[in-house]
């Protein structure tokens, strides 16, 4: 509110007068007063208005939070009386205006009257300096061209008066400000030989003074003049003596050579060579604007000069090359722009292009070592980029594959000229330089490619390395494809899609075979490039393959790619050619070609007996296919418990196998480990083939828990038992690098940018008829055939938003093409649903489940669903954005290295202890769905669509799973959409073939082993789905969904091999509760991270658009929601404050985080958001913190803190503010945390009463019976207080990017994601409760597998009840919280002792205590702290919300990007009412998102009348 009032108030009040849109003609100096100022102070590029506009704008950031406060609603009038108010203004200034230029006419006359009189030089100067006055302060509707044409000469003449330097000053100076005035005075001041003049002072520089301001009007001539300037030799004598003026005047000179360069005539003389000499000198200058303007004028040179050979060597013989290159080896990337940058590499092209000296010329000077670098260090632009990148907008990469692929000539036969022949022969008599060249670039072009870079970039690496294979001679290429494994490399290109990128590839192989064939014969072989050549050539083995190779190459060649001519234009063959595109006129390879070049490799290269599957495959192909099958027929093997033993050892006895094979001496390839079918087969067989199936949810049986238990046991003993070998190089370790190998080869995700279309205003009918920033999708909705339950929809075909969601369209569909048959006659959809909402309007029951777990709003922007709400609501994710120190240690640690990403909650199993903890989008998303998915299914081209995706996401990812990787930006928008309706089924059961599962009976002990570990979290594991991009059966699933799996294996290592040490003990294989200890050596998170796919997310995120607006593609949001451990913690990092925070402020907080205690990051804040100062005392910390919660929790703005009595404040005292309050809440006897006195310490850095609870395993909350309302003696709803303001000082830390001093245990994060905890938690924050528990455990383990044997004696089963030789009962427990003996367990009069009959019941009720009921009000007063922002919007239905939404901001939806993008914003104020608040009702202005509530007495009663207001306020405006 504060913002809204204050711009409104500057606009009309208090800017000043130069920053007046309706007074800027009059008050504000015009330009050519800046000229006047440039002139004196011989700065060209000092603009005072800049100066100006900074201070404006700072003084109105500056402002008082006291003004922000007291604005309030009354600032948001009438736009129509803000109007009146201007329109009287504008008439006065018109007047006034007009007046003043009436004036400035009169006195230009004046003085033009004057100069032709002639009264001697004392009459000229002073009427020159009048004119130079008048000048400087009017405007161009002072001038006319009649006065303009008649001063001219005068000035012209003057400037020519050698015999008094003052007159030539002025009148020089005249003109340049008459150019400034009225730029189409320069015309005539050429016409009247201005710059001949101008040019002839320059040559002779007799005062530095004059020839400065010679060069400030020629500057001003050449921009509407460039060609006469030419023609007058501006550029000599602009760059003659340019070495004897200081820096400022340096580049006023070289901007007039800019000009004159950007506009050189395409024919005629060059008389700008003469010039080059001396620009190549100013390449090396020191100051970045200059060489700049150097470089600019140099590639326009060359743009010129490109069509003569002859013109291009005598460019190269003034050195030009060697400078280039020199700026190039600088670094000057760094210190130079990035256009100018890439201008330079393009010179370079166009050099080599046409001259052989240009091409020695890099060769001798190592270019290719300059290149390199430029390759490895860039940026690389992956997925799918937009056609103009052909047409010469071109990034950095492809300017870098222009140049070698210049530097690599290739011959075409007759049509080779002679230029051409020189460099062919050159490299032949010169192999080490090509040697050198080609050890460079070869290795650098292959990483690209397997970086998943854009099409165009692949294409260009392809061709270099195909004309680097065709130029080397054998032994050459024997060592260079010894840098890069180039079967492997091969394979993976033959995936692509682009039957280009095919020629190239089969190019390459046929060139190698020729010459290599007796080396590289068995690695292709090996690696899969002869299965994939026969593959091509029949497309019904394609089935047969597991690698996914492109087998569809006559689509490619259809007759729809020969529509137009524009198409060719944008063909790949001509995308590095220097041919204009003018000349292009089809695709140089036609449909028989590639078949042609597959048949030819095929019959000369390979053995026919290869043909033959069993013949074709290597040896180590053919063994991991028979372990594969081995594993997979234990699947289907009947398991009992009596033989779960056999089962086990078999399954251990394969995986123990096939790891040895990938361990082995001989490598197994990618090709191999892919095409044997381990991955499925391992991935079937752990997740007993859930796989297969959509989210899985678990009944009350444990029968595939236990089995999942098992398998996984055994799997983790297998892979995680050695304590002798390095951590890399464990089973685990050496399965996931080959899994992110194949990952690597296969996938395909695209990025995509918003560059591919045209970002304007258009009108989307559809779903809420509203104008957006970028085109629509034209659609036609159609009724499917055989549908008789809906009707036609009326309109043709509609405008709709492509980043609305399929349940918006869904909705705005559904009332025009349904209608029902009733008692009362056919009600149309819109009646039927206000029969349903109204009871719902009712206030519902704030303690509800479905309350709780409701959040605010639907968001649109399904691309986003968990982060793209209000800011407050990152509870799921939040860890991810704290940064937590651990005390003892004083390092820094975040959530990630706990293991807890941001997806937990994703993953998350919905048991009863869950439900209650979704997070508020997708508790919304589920209503959502929940409300409409019962209404109407969508069909595109036959496809149902997927309804979590926009409609953008779902009509993209179709395009990319067509049959040819190129994609029409202008067919993508122009094209109209048939999209068919029909009515979904009421319900929908699962698919029985996809229960794959076998009823199994297993013992009680194991169901009690499943019921101990929690196993609910193997559910989450199989919970949610990858991405909607890739289908089930494609292997990219397949290991994606293996790697799923053993990152949640290695994330619970621990409770798996605990599970399995209590099971041996129970079986009687383990006879020692010692052995119960676990140390287990898990696999670094960093294993799991894919490079490929955290580069192309970041490359994604830098287009802020597509992020806001819902546009990314499907697979960024599915496979960081689903395997966030794929990506980097920082890109995780980066995602989440995008999405949560949106673009700006997750740009401050990641620049506040890197400038962390600097002063730039005061100066970032300040000019960004809003910033609220709040006065705190440090003897009342804790008291402070509760008060600015209690004001500015939900104030966006970020907060900074003043000490009472002290004059500091910023960013320092604000850091120290957060450690003082985390330091309090580690403070011995506020009742919050767990602990033993042991564990407390005297902190030496606080006052020595202050005692702080130091935990190596992090703070976790301190247990209190429901049952009791003090804790240790302190009021437990104090205790719960703290929790809740806790709560909010981490949101808001994370919502500022602060730093908290506060180690939480990974128990205690676990809870806040809303995971459950176990047994096998409490090891994590107190080891020797957890110990102690687990041993208890694995004796009622125990006894009870003896109990269920058919023989038990009573002397072994006493034995068994001993706790380490100790009979239970003489242990004297008693039914308290071990360490808590306030903390009753049960109140039965049988429990009051523990013994052997009751023993599980106690450590049930611990467990229970410490982990569950006696935490639960604690960690829900945490939460709800963190989650307090609109609380009240929280509890609402989900058709209250959609009222709710219709009511404040006349649309039941948020726009794409939630509410980070409703323009206005939301603004919350109080509403000014009579004494008696409660009987009065919200308001709204909707055309300004403005809610104004009144001071009710407490929440129910807002809820009760925002309630009333949304329900009746609905579909009237009245004042308020």
């Amino acid at each position: 509110m504060g913002s809204r009032g204050q711009k409104r108030t500057e606009t009309a009040d208090e800017l000043p007068a130069d920053k007046r849109a309706c007074s800027s003609l009059e008050f504000r100096p015009s330009s050519s007063n800046c000229s006047s100022i440039r002139t004196h102070l011989n700065s060209p590029n000092s603009i005072p208005d800049a100066d100006m506009e900074t201070s404006s704008s700072t003084s109105a950031s500056s402002r008082s939070d006291g003004e922000h406060e007291k604005e309030d609603e009354s600032t948001y009038g009438s736009c129509d009386s803000d109007d009146a108010e201007q329109q009287p203004r504008h008439h006065i200034l018109r007047d006034y205006q007009r007046r003043r230029s009436s004036s400035d006419h009169g006195k230009l006359n004046t003085i033009l009257s004057n100069l032709n009189e002639g009264n001697g030089g004392s009459g000229q100067l002073a009427a020159l300096t009048e004119l130079c006055e008048v000048l400087s302060f009017c405007n161009e509707d002072s001038l006319s061209s009649l006065m303009a044409d008649s001063l001219s000469p005068v000035l012209v003449k003057l400037a020519k008066n050698e015999s008094n330097a003052n007159i030539m000053l002025l009148a020089i100076r005249g003109m340049t400000y008459l150019c400034d005035v009225y730029p189409r005075s320069s015309g005539f001041l050429v016409r009247h030989d201005a710059v001949p003049a101008l040019c002839e002072r320059l040559l002779a520089i007799e005062y530095v003074d004059v020839a400065e301001q010679c060069l400030q009007a020629l500057e001003k001539i050449s921009r509407d003049q460039p060609v006469a300037c030419l023609q007058a030799g501006a550029i000599m004598a602009a760059l003659n003596f340019i070495d004897f003026f200081s820096i400022s005047v340096q580049r006023v000179a070289l901007a007039t050579v800019v000009n004159i360069c950007k506009k050189l005539p395409l024919e005629g003389p060059a008389p700008f060579v003469e010039a080059v000499p001396k620009l190549c000198d100013l390449l090396q200058h020191e100051d970045q604007q200059l060489v700049e303007s150097v470089a600019t004028c140099l590639i326009k040179i060359s743009e010129r000069m490109c069509q003569s050979s002859e013109l291009m060597e005598e460019l190269c013989k003034h050195e030009l090359i060697n400078q280039v290159t020199l700026v190039m080896k600088s670094n000057s990337r760094t210190t130079i722009s990035q256009p100018i940058y890439n201008g330079l590499i393009g010179l370079l092209v166009k050099l080599s292009s046409g001259s052989f000296v240009a091409f020695r010329s890099l060769y001798e000077l190592n270019i290719s070592n300059i290149l390199k670098d430029v390759l490895s260090t860039y940026d690389l632009s992956h997925g799918i980029s937009p056609p103009d990148l052909v047409d010469g907008n071109c990034n950095q990469v492809h300017e870098v594959l222009k140049l070698l692929n210049e530097l690599l000539p290739a011959s075409t036969g007759d049509q080779a000229n002679q230029v051409v022949l020189d460099k062919e022969s050159f490299l032949a008599d010169h192999h080490d330089l090509l040697q050198r060249f080609g050890m460079d670039l070869f290795p650098v072009l292959v990483q690209v490619v397997n970086s998943g870079a854009n099409i165009y970039v692949c294409y260009g690496c392809l061709s270099v390395i195909s004309k680097l294979v065709v130029l080397s001679k054998p032994d050459m290429l024997g060592e260079l494809l010894k840098t890069a494994n180039i079967p492997s490399f091969l394979a993976g290109v033959f995936t692509r899609k682009d039957h280009h990128l095919l020629m190239l590839a089969l190019q390459i192989a046929e060139i190698i075979l020729k010459k290599l064939s007796d080396v590289f014969l068995s690695s292709f072989i090996k690696e899969g490039v002869f299965y994939v050549i026969d593959a091509l050539l029949m497309p019904e083995k394609c089935s047969q393959l597991m690698l996914p190779v492109f087998g569809g190459i006559q689509p490619s060649f259809d007759s729809s790619q020969k529509s137009s001519a524009r198409e060719f234009q944008r063909c790949l063959c001509y995308a590095f050619d220097m041919v204009p595109s003018s000349s292009v006129s089809s695709c140089k390879i036609d449909k028989d070609t590639v078949c042609n070049l597959a048949k030819h490799i095929k019959t000369n290269y390979f053995a026919p007996e290869l043909v033959e599957s069993e013949k074709g495959m290597t040896d180590v192909l053919q063994n991991l296919r028979t372990l594969s099958a081995a594993l997979s027929s234990l699947i289907n093997m009947p398991v009992d418990d009596g033989t779960t033993v056999q089962h086990e050892e078999k399954f251990y006895s394969i995986l123990h196998q096939i790891m040895l094979k990938l361990n082995g001496r001989e490598p197994v390839s990618t090709f191999e480990f892919i095409e044997s079918g381990i991955v499925k087969s391992l991935m079937h067989y752990l997740s007993d083939g859930m796989h297969m199936r959509g989210n899985v949810e678990f009944t009350g049986s444990y029968d595939h828990l236990v089995v999942l238990g098992k398998r996984f046991e055994v799997f983790t003993k297998l892979f995680f038992s050695y304590s002798d070998i390095l951590v890399e190089d464990l089973p685990l370790s050496i399965l996931i690098q080959k899994l992110q190998s194949g990952l690597s080869t296969l996938e395909n995700f695209p990025v995509i940018p918003s560059h591919g279309f045209k970002q304007r205003n258009s009108f989307a009918t559809v779903p809420n008829g509203r104008c957006v920033m970028y085109p629509c999708f034209r659609v036609r909705f159609v009724r499917a055939e055989g549908e008789n339950c809906l009707s036609d929809c009326a309109e043709d075909v509609l405008a709709v938003d492509p980043f609305s969601p399929l349940d918006a369209i869904e909705g705005y569909l559904w009332p025009k093409v349904f209608t029902e048959r009733t008692e009362y006659g056919e009600l149309d959809a819109e009646e039927l649903e206000q029969r349903e909402v109204l009871p719902n309007l009712l206030p519902s029951n704030a303690n509800s489940t479905q309350a709780k777990s409701s959040g605010f709003i639907d968001s649109m922007s399904i691309d986003l669903p968990e982060m793209q709400e209000d800011e407050a609501n990152f509870s799921q994710i939040a860890s991810e954005q704290v940064h937590f120190r651990e005390l003892n240690s004083g390092e820094t640690m975040s959530l990630d290295e706990t293991n807890m990403g941001s997806a937990g909650k994703e993953q998350e199993f919905p048991t009863e202890s869950t439900k209650n903890m979704r997070t508020p989008c997708s508790a919304s998303g589920d209503n959502d769905i929940k409300d409409s998915s019962a209404r109407l299914l969508l069909y595109l081209e036959g496809h149902q669509l997927d309804r979590t995706l926009t409609l953008y996401q779902v009509i993209l990812q179709q395009l990319l799973n067509s049959e040819k990787e190129f994609m029409t930006w202008a067919k993508l928008w122009s094209r109209v959409y048939m999209i068919t309706y029909k009515r979904a089924l009421e319900s929908n059961q699962d698919d029985p073939q996809e229960h794959t599962y076998q009823e199994r009976k297993f013992s009680v002990s194991d169901q009690k082993i499943a019921s101990i570990q929690n196993m609910g979290y193997f559910a989450s594991m199989f919970a949610c789905k990858l991405t909607s991009d890739l289908d089930k059966s494609s292997p990219i699933y397949d290991i994606l969904f293996l790697l799923k799996l053993l990152e949640g294996i290695n994330k619970y290592s621990f409770h798996l091999m605990s599970c399995e040490r209590v099971r041996a003990f129970a079986e009687g294989r383990n006879d020692n509760l010692d052995n119960l200890k676990v140390m287990v050596r898990s696999v670094s998170q960093n294993e799991f991270v894919s490079s490929r796919l955290t580069g192309k997310l970041e490359q994604q995120m830098q287009d802020a658009f597509t992020l806001s607006t819902g546009g990314m593609p499907s697979w960024c949001n599915g496979l960081v929601s689903s395997c966030p451990f794929l990506f980097s913690f920082e890109a995780r990092c980066k995602y989440f404050r995008l999405a949560a925070f949106g673009p700006r402020r997750g740009q401050l907080n990641a620049i506040s985080r890197s400038n962390s205690g600097t002063s730039s990051d005061r100066q970032t804040t300040s000019g960004g958001l809003p910033r609220k100062k709040f006065l705190v005392s440090r003897d009342q910390i804790l008291d402070s913190a509760t008060r600015m919660m209690d004001l500015h929790a939900r104030h966006k703005g970020l907060l900074e803190v003043e000490y009472n009595e002290e004059v500091g404040t910023g960013l320092g005292p604000t850091l120290e503010f957060y450690t003082l309050v985390s330091h309090e809440f580690q403070k011995f006897g506020l009742g919050m945390w767990r602990g033993d006195h042991c564990s407390f310490i005297t902190s030496t850095t606080l006052p020595t009463e202050s005692v702080i609870l130091r935990n190596s395993s992090g703070l976790f909350p301190r247990p209190c019976s429901p049952k009791s309302d003090a804790n240790n003696g302190i009021q437990f709803s104090q205790v719960l207080k703290k929790f809740v303001l806790l709560g909010q000082i981490v949101a808001k830390a994370i919502q500022d990017g602060r730093v908290l001093d506060v180690s939480f245990s990974k128990a205690f994060y676990k809870l806040i994601l809303g995971q459950d905890l176990s047994l096998y938690d409490i090891q994590s924050f107190d080891p020797e409760l957890g110990r102690t528990l687990l041993e208890f455990q694995a004796i009622i383990v125990n006894q009870k597998r003896h109990q269920e044997s058919i023989c038990v004696e009573n002397a072994a089963l006493k034995q068994d009840l001993c706790f380490r030789n100790t009979r239970i009962e003489d242990l004297y427990l008693d039914f308290t919280l071990p360490g808590y003996p306030d903390y009753v367990l049960s109140s039965e009069c049988n429990l009051k002792m523990v013994n052997s009959a009751n023993l599980e019941e106690y450590v049930e009720l611990v467990v229970d205590a410490t982990i569950h009921s006696g935490i639960a009000r604690q960690v829900e007063a945490f939460k709800s702290g963190f989650n307090q922002l609109l609380e009240i919007i929280q509890e609402f239905e989900y058709s209250q919300r959609r009222a709710f939404l219709q009511f404040v901001t006349g649309a039941p939806r948020l726009p794409p990007g939630g509410l980070a993008s409703l323009i206005p914003k939301l603004t919350i104020v109080r509403k000014h009412s009579s004494n008696c608040a409660d009987t009065e009702l919200p308001s709204v202005m909707t055309c300004a998102n403005y809610l104004k509530l009144p001071p009710y007495s407490s929440k129910e009663k807002m809820k009760e009348k925002l309630l009333y207001a949304i329900s009746e306020g609905q579909g009237s405006f009245h004042l308020s």
